[in-house]
């Protein structure tokens, strides 16, 4: 075989020779200073698509005091001034102040953060939780377009009769009032024009900030900026999707279609689009005050059982919950009944999570602190803290609130710290959960100062073990087993020829002691393997 012209002397297939510049320079580490410029140059581009946008968040960061943090990451300039004003303020105020400023992206941004207990201190908690998504009304001539679009016609022939005053305003979307030609009362969600790419370019902004954030500080990627910053997108792109609010209505609703004091208001899905959510206007009292409720023939402490029981359901049995169960979001009607609303921020608790919650409250009910070690040992794997540094914080844990009643808030307030001065971080979903557990345990403390949280767990712990009992729960794990036993009975035939052909060439090739045996008891395996398949099946059958 002849050796090809351009081979030379070290042949087809020899190593390339590795010399300095620019070939030997591709297989090396980037230095410091490469990062650095590579790190400049994205921001550049970043930049220069949106620097309309960026200009806006760093003339308002300055404006409350902000604008060092900006600098530090590399997105003002070295010349840039603080142009704080007004009476001086703590830093997580003003920050506080700016994400509200800064619009809709950037208070979902600290919403999320008011949920990191584990990271930030109570007083960072404690403001972001002030957050509001606030914005002055549009006229609704400026919507006008948005809403034609999304119906096919003008709002005063779709309806019966159209409210053109707004009922309330965000900074995403603004409501309406309006009546089907059928005179049912609804309620018209609109977004506003030109927020998604508003959005867009915050998102695009926070990403290369999380970026160079988890690069440069040691200090910061404690936070997981980046995770963070993918769980941002997720929920901003949700809450943009109106429809996405519409079908989590659905779904409440059939995971209540049992328990006739839980109302979720209709979707009028012929009316509803990315844009606009028409659905059931429902009139009630916020459970704000435990006077107001009463004024109006509604039971306090009932509508406080039946909250607790609702909220436990949906974390412990359907695995779907409200993300953000707050008073502006619930309606106490009469009947003592309790309404569901603004459903677009939804939580999910997967079967083994629900299994680990279980056992966090049962451990702290029963003051086992082993049982809440191993708990939070999972919760915080990753994090690289010792597992005896992981029981310590649970036996200080159970020493505090072990046994007796459970003071949900009072346990988490003082979990958060513990476990961030520890070093330990738990999974977002875990603390979305946990900060809407607490919320809804200070709204019914609020109405129903005597509230205990541990009837309510009691009263769960049957429901749970109805569920788990329930037809709905085995019969698609049945289905699933089924599926796998059938695979094994397709093999059979296959594996039975192949045990036969062995067995006949024993005489050539001795088998080893017992494997005659042995391939007997596989094929009787096989055989029953066959026939459970059938009885699953048919198990699975009867409990559909």
């Amino acid at each position: 075989m002849r050796r090809p012209a351009h081979a030379g002397k070290r042949g087809r297939w020899a190593k390339p020779v590795r010399r300095p510049g620019f070939a030997g320079s591709l297989s090396k580490r980037p230095t410091p200073k490469a990062k650095a410029i590579s790190s400049v140059l994205k921001t550049l581009i970043v930049a220069s698509r949106d620097r309309r946008r960026l200009s806006e968040i760093v003339g308002i960061a300055s404006r409350f005091g902000l604008g060092a943090s900006l600098l530090r990451l590399g997105l003002t300039p070295e010349g840039a001034i603080d142009q704080q004003t007004g009476e001086a303020t703590t830093l997580a105020k003003r920050t506080r102040l700016a994400l509200e400023e800064l619009g809709p992206t950037f208070v979902k941004l600290g919403q999320i953060l008011a949920t990191r207990s584990d990271l930030l201190p109570p007083d960072w908690i404690a403001e972001l939780e002030l957050l509001h998504s606030r914005a002055p009304t549009l006229p609704f001539e400026l919507l006008r377009a948005e809403v034609e679009a999304a119906l096919g016609e003008p709002p005063e022939t779709a309806f019966a009769a159209f409210d053109p005053e707004p009922l309330a305003a965000a900074s995403i979307a603004q409501v309406h009032r309006a009546t089907l030609h059928d005179a049912t009362a609804v309620v018209l969600k609109i977004r506003r024009p030109g927020i998604r790419p508003q959005m867009e370019a915050d998102l695009r902004l926070i990403a290369h900030l999380a970026h160079l954030a988890e690069a440069n500080s040691a200090e910061l990627r404690r936070f997981r900026p980046v995770e963070m910053v993918r769980q941002l997108a997720e929920a901003v792109l949700e809450e943009l999707d109106f429809t996405g609010e519409g079908r989590n209505a659905d779904r409440f609703r059939v995971d209540f279609a049992d328990e006739p004091r839980i109302v979720v208001p209709t979707i009028h899905w012929a009316r509803t689009s990315e844009t606009l959510l028409v659905m059931d206007y429902i009139a009630g009292v916020p459970p704000r005050d435990r006077a107001a409720l009463e004024a109006a023939g509604i039971d306090p402490r009932a509508i406080a059982a039946l909250g607790a029981d609702v909220v436990l359901d949906m974390v412990l049995i359907n695995g779907r919950f409200h993300g953000d169960p707050h008073p502006g979001n619930l309606l106490c009607l009469p009947g003592d009944r309790i309404a569901l609303l603004d459903l677009g921020l939804i939580g999910h608790v997967s079967p083994r999570r629900r299994e680990e919650v279980i056992g966090f409250v049962q451990s702290v009910a029963t003051a086992d602190a082993t049982q809440l070690g191993e708990v939070l040992a999972t919760w915080s794997a990753g994090s690289g803290v010792s597992r005896d540094v992981v029981q310590a914080a649970a036996d200080r844990l159970i020493v505090r609130h072990g046994g007796g009643t459970v003071q949900l808030s009072a346990l988490v307030a003082d979990m958060m710290p513990l476990l961030r001065d520890q070093g330990m971080t738990m999974p977002p979903d875990l603390l979305l959960m946990f900060k809407a557990l607490v919320t809804i345990d200070g709204v019914l403390q609020g109405i129903e100062p005597d509230f205990d949280l541990t009837a309510a767990l009691q009263r769960a712990s049957s429901r749970i073990l109805a569920a788990r009992l329930s037809p709905d729960h085995w019969g698609p794990l049945l289905q699933a087993l089924a599926w796998e036993v059938a695979k094994i009975g397709d093999d059979a035939p296959r594996l039975v020829r192949a045990a036969i052909r062995r067995l006949d060439t024993a005489e050539a090739a001795p088998l080893p002691v017992d494997l005659r045996a042995v391939i007997a008891a596989g094929s009787r395996w096989v055989a029953a393997a066959i026939l459970l398949g059938a009885g699953i099946v048919a198990a699975a059958v009867l409990l559909r």
